[in-house]
């Protein structure tokens, strides 16, 4: 703030939907620890538990921290937009890390265990969820991050890149929705109709995946929460239409 002044405050209300899809968050990646550690054994690489990375990758990956990397934009509301966009893309950047980490599991696991692959409809949607989401990281950098595309041409792309982001986004936890049910059903099919621990467990992790998605949705999609631009990147925008259009801000 100019003047040593604080900075305004957050929209009534954003604080504390933000606060409760940290919680909701932190909670689903505790059920999915609980569930893979109490009946399935734990994590390994290189061992018979090697499988079990696979979701605990793509629900810290492809839903917690892609949720926290759309949130960026209004939690810091405040900081420098090229700060803001660096965090947001670092974020996005780690849960590709993440998940190629958890895809590479699923792959060694079923060659050790001559188990065939990408034949479900599970592993098509989370395929094509994760290539999608690698090409929209790219053309995220390659426009907004990297010098070099022009202002209209980002002005063009970014509501392509904001309905993808969410759209990848419902598509990634519509993905984990569809592996949970089918280990279910490898796993406990005969008991599953019955209610067992287990069962319950997943079905409740499923519950939380669509309700942090919808709380993530709801703060991303809600337009007086949208983050403000500062002074400063108003004339920054200006003056970067100039350089790149060859023309006044004004013409």
């Amino acid at each position: 703030a100019m003047d040593g002044a604080p900075p305004p405050a957050s929209p009534a209300g954003l604080s504390a939907y933000v606060a409760v899809s940290q919680l909701l968050g932190l909670t689903l990646l505790a059920a999915t620890g609980a569930w893979l550690g109490r009946y399935r054994g734990g994590v390994g690489w290189h061992s018979p538990l090697q499988f079990n990375a696979h979701p605990l990758c793509m629900v810290l990956g492809m839903v917690f921290l892609q949720g926290d990397a759309l949130l960026v934009y209004r939690v810091f509301r405040h900081e420098a937009k090229r700060s803001t966009k660096a965090l947001h893309a670092l974020l996005h950047g780690l849960a590709l890390l993440i998940a190629l980490v958890g895809i590479i599991a699923v792959f060694e696991s079923h060659r050790a265990k001559g188990i065939p692959d990408m034949y479900s409809l599970h592993s098509w949607c989370g395929m094509a969820t994760f290539v999608l989401y690698l090409l929209q990281w790219l053309l995220g950098c390659g426009f907004f991050l990297f010098p070099g595309a022009s202002f209209s041409l980002r002005g063009r792309y970014k509501p392509q890149h904001i309905f993808f982001g969410i759209a990848l986004f419902i598509l990634s936890i519509a993905s984990c929705l569809l592996g949970i049910t089918e280990m279910l059903l490898f796993k406990i099919s005969d008991s599953y109709s019955h209610f067992v621990p287990e069962g319950i467990l997943a079905n409740t992790l499923g519950v939380l995946l669509v309700a942090f998605g919808l709380l993530v949705a709801y703060v991303v999609t809600r337009e007086e929460w949208r983050r403000p631009p500062l002074a400063e990147e108003l004339a920054l925008s200006m003056d970067f239409k100039t350089l790149t259009e060859g023309e006044s801000p004004g013409g």
